[in-house]
C-alpha cells in the first residue's frame, strides 16, 4: 500500500471518528462503508471490552458461583436485550428510511416514539427483577447457596435495565441517522466508567466497601446511566441530525404501532435466539464446572463477535437510507461488500482462537477443568465464524430494510427446530456432554447463514414498505 493510500485511509478514519455528517446514498460505497463502520465497530468493540473486563474482575473473586451467576443472569437478561434490540432495530430502520427520504421531522418523531416504547418496557422488567430475582436464578438451575450469596447481582441488573434499554435504543437512533460517532462516544463514556468503577465496587477501596459480584452490577448501572445522560444531552437540542425539542415529546400511537409491527419481528429474532441460549445454559448447568468454562468462553466469543456486529449495523443503515432514497441496487452492493469485509475479519479471529485459546482463557481462570471446557467451546464455536460473518450482515440488512419477518423465521427453525434438539441429542442421548452443545452452536449458526444468503439473493426485501 502506497504512502498516499495510507494517508488517505487515516484521513477517512479521522473523519469517521469526528462524525461529520455524510451523504450515504450517493458517491463511493466503499467510502460510505468505512465512514459508517469504523465508529460502529469501535462502538461494538467497547461493548466487547466491557464484557471481558467485567468477567475478569469477577473471576478475581475466585468464586465459580459468582461467575455462574453472571452467566445465569445474563442468559435471562438476554430476553431484555431482545426487547431492546427489537425496538432498536425498528428505530434504526424507520429513522434510516425517513433520513433517506430527507424527511428529518418524521425521523425525529419516530425516534421519540421508540424512546417511549423503551421506557414502558423497562418499567415492566424492573418489576420482575424486584419481586422475582431469586425465582429467576432457581429456575435457571442455580443452587440455593449460589442464590443466597449472589441474588443481589441479578436484582440490580434487572431493576436497572432502563440504562440498557435506553443505551441500545438511542444509539440505534443515532446509527439510523448516520450519526455513528455519537453512538460510539456514548458507549465510550458508559463502558469506560464501568471499567473504572468495576474494581472499586467489587473489591472496595478506602471508604467504599467491596460488594463482590453485586459491585459489578452497581458499576454497570452507574456507567450506563451516565452514558444515557450523554445521549439525552445530544438528542435534546444537540448538534446531531436528530434533535428532540420539547414539542417532540408527545405520544403518537400510529407510529408506535408501526414500530411494534417492525420491532415485533426483530424482537422475535432475539427472543428466539436468547431463549435458545437460556436452554443451552440450563443444559450446561448439568455439567458442573463446565458451566463456568462455558460462561467465560462465551464472553470471549462475544468480544470477537461484537465488532463484527458493527459492520452488520453499518450495512443495515446503508440499506435503510438507500431504500429510502430509491437506490435498491446500491443497497444490495453495500451488503455484499460489508459481508466480505466481515468474513475476512472473523476468519482471522478463528485462527487466533485456535492458536491462542489457552493463553486467552488462562487470563480468567487457572482451574484446569474450567480451562479445558472453555478452550473446547472457544475452538468449536469459532469454526462457524466464516459462515456467520455473512449471516450476521445479511440478517441485519433484512432488518434495516424493515423485513424483520424473514430473519425471524430463519432464527426459529435454526435455533428451536434444529439447534436445541440437536444440542440435547448430542449432549445427553449420545453422551458427548458439553462438546455436543458447542458443536450444535457452530453447525446451527452456519446453516442459518447459508439459508439467509439464499433468501437475500431473491431480493424481496427491496420491496418492503415502512
Amino acid at each position: 500500500m502506497s504512502v498516499s493510500k495510507v494517508n488517505s485511509f487515516f484521513r477517512l478514519f479521522k473523519q469517521a471518528i469526528k462524525g461529520d455528517q455524510q451523504e450515504y446514498t450517493s458517491g463511493s460505497i466503499n467510502r460510505a462503508i468505512v465512514l459508517l463502520s469504523i465508529p460502529m465497530i469501535l462502538e461494538m468493540s467497547l461493548e466487547a471490552i466491557f464484557a471481558i473486563v467485567d468477567i475478569y474482575f469477577v473471576s478475581r473473586l475466585h468464586d465459580n458461583d459468582a461467575i455462574s451467576t453472571i452467566g445465569l443472569t445474563e442468559s435471562v437478561l438476554a430476553l431484555i436485550y431482545s426487547i431492546a434490540m427489537g425496538v432498536s432495530m425498528a428505530a434504526t430502520a424507520m429513522v434510516a428510511r425517513r433520513v433517506g427520504e430527507k424527511d428529518i421531522d418524521a425521523a425525529e418523531t419516530a425516534a421519540m416514539q421508540a424512546i417511549v416504547l423503551g421506557v414502558f418496557f423497562s418499567l415492566l422488567i424492573s418489576m420482575v427483577g424486584i419481586f422475582f430475582a431469586e425465582d429467576i436464578l432457581r429456575l435457571m438451575g442455580g443452587s440455593e447457596k449460589l442464590i443466597a450469596n449472589n441474588v443481589d447481582y441479578t436484582r440490580w441488573m434487572f431493576t436497572g435495565n432502563i440504562t440498557i434499554m435506553m443505551l441500545f435504543i438511542i444509539n440505534a437512533i443515532f446509527r439510523g441517522a448516520g450519526d455513528a460517532s455519537l453512538a460510539m462516544r456514548s458507549l465510550l463514556i458508559a463502558n469506560g466508567l464501568n471499567i473504572l468503577l468495576g474494581p472499586l465496587f467489587i473489591f472496595g477501596l478506602g471508604p467504599v466497601p467491596g460488594f463482590g459480584v453485586k459491585g459489578a452490577a452497581i458499576a454497570t448501572n452507574i456507567g450506563r446511566g451516565i452514558g444515557v445522560c450523554f445521549q439525552l444531552y445530544h438528542l435534546l437540542g444537540g448538534k446531531g441530525i436528530i434533535k428532540l425539542y420539547r414539542q417532540k415529546v408527545t405520544v403518537s400511537f400510529d407510529i408506535i404501532r408501526k414500530l411494534l409491527e417492525v420491532g415485533a419481528g426483530a424482537t422475535g429474532q432475539f427472543l428466539i435466539g436468547s431463549a435458545s441460549w437460556i436452554f443451552l445454559m440450563r443444559l450446561m448447568s448439568d455439567f458442573g464446572t463446565a458451566q463456568a468454562g462455558y460462561t467465560i468462553a462465551i464472553r470471549v466469543i462475544v468480544f470477537a463477535i461484537l465488532p463484527a456486529w458493527g459492520m452488520a449495523n453499518a450495512a443495515a443503515t446503508l440499506v435503510g437510507q438507500n431504500l429510502g432514497a430509491g437506490h435498491p441496487d446500491r443497497a444490495e452492493k453495500s451488503v455484499w461488500k460489508a459481508a466480505l469485509l466481515n468474513m475476512i475479519f472473523l476468519g482471522f479471529i478463528t485462527v487466533l482462537f485456535f492458536v491462542m485459546a489457552r493463553p486467552i482463557l488462562s487470563f480468567f481462570s487457572t482451574d484446569e477443568e474450567v480451562l479445558s471446557n472453555g478452550i473446547q467451546c472457544l475452538q468449536i464455536v469459532s469454526l462457524g465464524y466464516i459462515f456467520y460473518a455473512y449471516g450476521m450482515v445479511i440478517n441485519q440488512s433484512f432488518n434495516g430494510a424493515g423485513d424483520t419477518k424473514t430473519p425471524t423465521i430463519i432464527s426459529f427453525f435454526g435455533f428451536w427446530i434444529f439447534q436445541i434438539p440437536f444440542a440435547y441429542f448430542l449432549a445427553k442421548w449420545m453422551a458427548i456432554g458439553p462438546t455436543g452443545v458447542y458443536a450444535a452452536i457452530s453447525i446451527a449458526e452456519s446453516l442459518m447463514a447459508i439459508v439467509g444468503i439464499i433468501i437475500f439473493r431473491q431480493g424481496k426485501w427491496k420491496a418492503v414498505k415502512i
